[in-house]
């Protein structure tokens, strides 16, 4: 086991990393200059709290500022040690944390993703909007069926959104990840909210498709307003 393997395990450096993360990232959201877009975003959207609001993975790391001090909020969160430095950055950004796994597969109910499901059902009975990246896990930009089910057990609406930085670096991962930096400008972007009636079958493969497109839109156009870009492209 590797040094860095064995420390990564030990609750003092999670601590220690996780604050240094989360206090990095109010630096970047402090020094960047914001856009909000549509303005009116958090007037359009008091009617339809709590929210399940989705966003893509690796592009996640600026969402707790999107959140406003009067909302109550949480964020679904692996179980796996580096999502406990995950949960202790979260956390010291205001943001509360459900810990399991998003993954449809076999590895659901191992990973702590049917007691996750149960438990998110509950917290956004009792106010709280949630906060979930939509991808199928370890492939990019294809949103799962585990957020529209969500929508459509709960009966809470979907807000795609998108927070990007002008000044960042980009990751050749999985997940096209992305480190955010100081010192520029960023936008918000939210799309319009989904709401998932009570079906089944091909027709909840039709919202899947929905959320997915409508993910990629609001990502386009947030790296579109920090770009300073006049057409859409791909983000």
């Amino acid at each position: 086991m590797s040094v860095l393997k064995r420390l990564s395990g030990m609750r003092p450096f999670q601590v220690a990393v996780g604050v240094a993360g989360a206090e990095y990232l109010r630096l970047v959201w402090k020094t960047n200059r914001v856009a909000i877009e549509p303005a009116d975003i958090y007037e359009r959207i008091v009617g339809d709290l709590p929210l399940i609001i989705a966003m893509w993975h690796g592009q996640h790391f600026l969402m707790p500022f999107v959140k406003r001090d009067e909302h109550r909020a949480k964020v679904l969160i692996s179980r796996h040690r580096d999502g406990q430095i995950n949960a202790i950055a979260a956390e010291r950004l205001g943001v509360g944390t459900i810990r399991g796994s998003g993954d449809h597969g076999a590895a659901f109910a191992r990973k702590g993703g049917v007691a996750a499901f149960k438990t998110m059902v509950a917290e956004l009975e009792q106010g709280y909007s949630l906060a979930l990246t939509a991808d199928v896990p370890k492939v990019s930009r294809v949103a799962g069926l585990g957020i529209v089910m969500l929508a459509r057990t709960s009966g809470r609406p979907i807000l795609p959104v998108a927070v990007a930085t002008s000044r960042r670096i980009e990751f050749n991962s999985w997940d096209r990840g992305v480190l955010n930096l100081p010192f520029g400008r960023s936008a918000i972007v939210a799309g319009d909210p989904i709401r998932v009636p009570a079906v089944d079958g091909s027709e909840l493969e039709r919202y899947r498709k929905d959320v997915e497109d409508a993910v990629n839109a609001v990502t386009r156009r947030a790296y579109d307003i920090v770009d300073r870009r006049s057409r859409t492209g791909d983000a």
